[in-house]
């Protein structure tokens, strides 16, 4: 039983060590919102049956609250501080037109 814990707590601890990840990805300047999420984003986010390429919570479905996370990252997201700019705002419109909300 011991060991069973052990190992769930290094397997958590290891899991939370990737939480503080950047990624330090640049996307070109005149790179697509629909480019940016496919080269980037889909290695975690696959796009759902429907078309959709997630399902957004109502907190973050405007275009400021998916930059603002984009930039900080959240919980397993890396943070991808280099995507701002026009390409920011391309890939939050993107995402914002091609999402549901829960």
């Amino acid at each position: 039983m011991k060991k069973m814990t052990l190992l769930l707590a290094i397997s958590a601890f290891v899991s939370l060590v990737g939480c503080s990840k950047t990624d330090p990805y640049t996307p070109p300047e005149s790179a697509s919102g629909e480019d940016i999420f496919y080269a980037n984003c889909t290695k975690c986010h696959k796009p759902e049956a429907a078309g959709n390429v997630m399902t957004l919570s109502s907190a973050v479905a405007n275009k400021d609250a998916i930059i603002q996370k984009i930039h900080k990252g959240s919980m397993s997201m890396p943070a991808f501080p280099n995507i701002k700019g026009e390409p920011a705002q391309r890939l939050a419109e993107f995402v914002l037109s091609n999402s549901k909300t829960k």
